[in-house]
């Protein structure tokens, strides 16, 4: 495996009218990927994509508030959460940007602590909360128990510095390929800490920007990691499969 997509959701209607073939051009690329769940319905059908797959993965997990009338099951997700497919827990966390965030500490920690029982990784989506969310992750310790992925992985030079504190690996994503102001996070991000992610369909890297993502677009987030780190490319995208292997536990 060349390359991994550590964050995508193919199993979205996005990719409805070409998944084929966009699974056919991650695979020309060697690439393997993890789809990652926001409510129950999209967790149980980004598992069975990644069943039917076998380089692609699945993580199952209720976003803090893409659907906010769903309550968190615990019981149900943890039925998802112990197929073996089900390498993490998430996509979990704090926002603030479209809400209050009432509920969402509880719900996050709620996440947390399936992830420790089952002792699999933990995918965090954070925004606009930086501040809770570090605090609910140093509370916790979770990071001392299994792998923390902090998604989309946008941050000040101190915030990214504050999640390597706790042993986090960070994920960054296509709007790092079109900005200088994520350069400085990372510069420091050590390269047994970083993925590299599409969040596709979302935020589409450039020369992408303004389409549809997809996964074989991670190669432009690892070109411009090794431009700032002045390392190859090949270094980053080796580091960011052998980073996943470990993180998610892949064989």
């Amino acid at each position: 495996m060349k390359l991994f997509d550590a964050h995508c959701h193919l199993q979205m209607p996005q990719f409805d009218a070409d998944r084929h073939d966009v699974l056919a051009r991650m695979q020309d690329a060697d690439m393997g990927g993890l789809i990652i769940g926001v409510d129950y319905e999209t967790s149980r059908a980004g598992l069975e994509l990644a069943k039917a797959h076998d380089f692609l993965f699945a993580a199952v997990g209720l976003h803090p508030n893409d659907n906010p009338d769903e309550e968190f099951d615990t019981d149900k997700y943890e039925a998802l959460a112990r197929d073996p497919k089900v390498v993490a827990i998430g996509e979990c966390g704090l926002d603030y940007f479209r809400s209050s965030g009432e509920g969402q500490a509880a719900r996050f920690e709620a996440h947390i602590a399936l992830a420790k029982k089952l002792n699999k990784a933990l995918i965090v989506h954070c925004r606009d909360a930086h501040e809770d969310c570090s605090s609910i992750l140093q509370k916790t310790g979770i990071s001392e128990f299994v792998p923390v992925i902090i998604h989309f992985a946008t941050l000040t030079a101190a915030q990214a510095q504050t999640y390597l504190d706790f042993g986090c690996y960070l994920s960054f994503p296509g709007p790092v390929t079109f900005t200088d102001m994520y350069d400085d996070s990372i510069r420091l991000c050590p390269i047994d800490k970083l993925l590299i992610e599409t969040d596709s369909p979302f935020a589409a890297p450039a020369p992408h920007r303004g389409k549809r993502n997809e996964p074989a677009y991670v190669i432009e987030v690892a070109r411009k990691i090794a431009l700032v780190q002045g390392v190859s490319v090949e270094e980053v995208t080796k580091a960011a499969v052998t980073n996943a292997e470990r993180a998610f536990g892949l064989h």
